[in-house]
Formats: structure tokens, sequence, C-alpha cells
């Protein structure tokens, strides 16, 4: 099992997000969005100069910024 920034991950690469490394505002902000540790997420796609990426999680599709994504860090299969 490898540890990948959420930046680094590739389309449809399946992963378990292991940590948030940010507090304040941004920290609540993906919290609230269903970044917590232990979820599955899957790399939907990116947009063509690859920002922003989109996430599937649960049921839902999102979409984040690179700037964003940097500090989601995931255990990849």
């Amino acid at each position: 099992m490898n540890t990948l920034c959420l930046r680094q991950m590739h389309k449809n690469q399946h992963g378990i997000v292991k940590t948030i490394d940010v507090g304040g505002e941004l920290g609540r902000r993906l919290r609230e969005m269903g970044l917590v540790p232990g979820t599955r997420i899957t790399i939907c796609g990116r947009a063509p100069l690859h920002d922003p990426v989109a996430i599937r999680i649960q049921d839902s599709t999102i979409t984040l910024r690179n700037s964003e994504a940097d500090h989601i860090l995931v255990d990849t299969e």
C-alpha cells in the first residue's frame, strides 16, 4: 500500500483517505464534504490542465483545486 497526495493520483485510481493535513476553514470545508480518514475515493477525471480534479466520494462527485488536493493524503492499493 502506497501513500500519495491526492494530486498525484491518476484517473480511475482508488484509495482510502489517510489524513487531512490542514486546519482552519479549508480543513473544516473538506471534512464537511465527506473527506475524512477512512473514506474510499476514486479519481473520476481532471480538467485539461490537471486542475481541478473530480473525485467520486460515497454517492457524490466533487471537484477540488490542486491547492486543496495537496492537503489530502491517500492510501492507494
